[in-house]
């Protein structure tokens, strides 16, 4: 069976959240494959790397029409393709980060995130001396100016790492100015309108969880 997906077949069903958080796994682990000169690699194998069932991998992969060959499996330069594609790896997503702190500035300095599809091409701060500065060579704005850079760029997702106490404040003026998407570092659950897409990526809650779980196997 072919892993390529006919041009005229858009990938246009609902893939379960789940199954999203997964992929990426799978598209790390078959890289990491090709570094080594693999050119197939089986559910089974992906399955022993990252401890995911393997009739799972299956499911998860047949969302994005990849099955693989009997005996042979997955065709690893193929599935890298798919996924890349299918994952919006592949293309540019241009993006604008409020508040430059030390998680902010972390990611503005962060150049791996280009691979994966996401430019921060701006930032926007508060702070007189950030205002005016460069950071990774993206520069900082301040909040007022927000609204004049969305007129001259085409951006539509927003990263937030302001202070909580501020943090539905700015989600607003995101919206208002045009943001369709925010991604949420705070630990504040923002209120948006049902059209706006959010992901939520506290890392407080993640530490809680896993102090939580190391404290239940002490």
């Amino acid at each position: 069976m072919s892993t390529h997906l006919p041009e005229s077949q858009p990938l246009a069903i609902k893939v379960p959240e789940p199954t999203l958080r997964r992929l990426p796994w799978y598209l790390s682990n078959v890289k990491l494959l090709k570094q080594q000169g693999e050119q197939y690699v089986s559910s089974t194998q992906i399955s022993k790397e990252i401890n995911i069932d393997a009739s799972q991998i299956a499911k998860d992969l047949s969302y994005v029409h990849l099955s693989g060959r009997t005996r042979v499996g997955y065709e690893i330069d193929a599935m890298i393709e798919v996924l890349e594609d299918f994952l919006g790896f592949t293309r540019m997503h241009r993006a604008f980060l409020f508040g430059v702190g030390s998680l902010g500035g972390a990611l503005l300095q962060d150049s791996g995130l280009n691979h994966f599809g996401l430019e921060i091409v701006a930032a926007f701060d508060v702070n007189p001396q950030l205002v005016g500065q460069e950071l990774n060579g993206i520069p900082i704005f301040h909040s007022d100016e927000f609204e004049q850079r969305m007129k001259e760029q085409q951006v539509a997702i927003g990263v937030l790492t302001v202070p909580i106490e501020i943090a539905q404040a700015i989600t607003d003026k995101m919206v208002a100015g045009g943001i369709k998407a925010i991604w949420n570092f705070t630990p504040f659950r923002i209120r948006v309108p049902e059209e706006i897409v959010v992901q939520n990526t506290s890392l407080y809650a993640h530490l809680a969880l896993m102090f939580n779980r190391l404290n239940m196997n002490v």
